[in-house]
């Protein structure tokens, strides 16, 4: 995963007037927290964050008193209706560092012929990787599944130095049956007006 530079600014006012005026400034106001480091409030350009959390777990470079420190996106908050970010937690991390993030599940390939749809029972599959090594998603093959069918944490291919941070045996997705179409109002009395007139036939 590639480091994306974003030239954050100190904090130093607070509360919601604050971050109101620093939104309409372009700015995301922000919080850095972890290794026992005291809270570093930033501003973070908006539109740049914005770009920059496209893709998932993005490993951030942030100026925190002078110096370079890497970050990932821990919580953000977006705005109910424009989805525009309101307010961003990043984690402080160091190069080397373990951490547990989720990482998206991407298919590929076709279901077995008969209309099967695939079921995403886990929306993201926990790891833990490197800090400044993240995969950004894992592929795996639905080639030829058929309704019934699950792919397990376990049966996924990782990454060099990715491990799982769930069980194995976790259903990750699964492969499901098409389900019949529900008849008409139309089609039921029909079937109605059928069965009406078999039983008359044989009375």
């Amino acid at each position: 995963m590639s480091e994306i530079r974003i030239a954050a600014e100190s904090r130093t006012e607070f509360g919601k007037g604050a971050a109101r005026r620093a939104r309409r400034a372009g700015f995301v106001p922000g919080v850095v927290y972890g290794h026992g480091h005291a809270p570093v409030h930033l501003n973070l350009p908006g539109h740049d964050l914005m770009m920059a959390l496209k893709t998932p777990n993005a490993l951030l470079v942030v100026p925190i008193e002078g110096k370079d420190e890497f970050v990932l996106p821990k919580a953000v908050q977006r705005e109910a209706i424009k989805r525009t970010i309101e307010h961003v937690d990043l984690l402080l991390v160091k190069r080397g560092e373990k951490v547990t993030v989720e990482i998206p599940v991407h298919t590929e390939g076709e279901l077995a012929p008969g209309g099967n749809l695939i079921e995403n029972v886990l929306n993201a599959l926990p790891i833990e990787a490197e800090a400044t090594h993240l995969p950004e998603s894992v592929t795996v093959s639905v080639e030829g599944l058929e309704a019934g069918a699950a792919i397990t944490a376990g049966d996924i291919t990782l990454p060099s130095g990715v491990s799982l941070a769930v069980e194995a045996d976790a259903v990750v997705l699964q492969v499901i049956g098409a389900q019949a179409p529900e008849a008409t109002e139309e089609e039921a009395a029909e079937g109605a007006s059928e069965a009406a007139a078999d039983e008359a036939v044989e009375a």
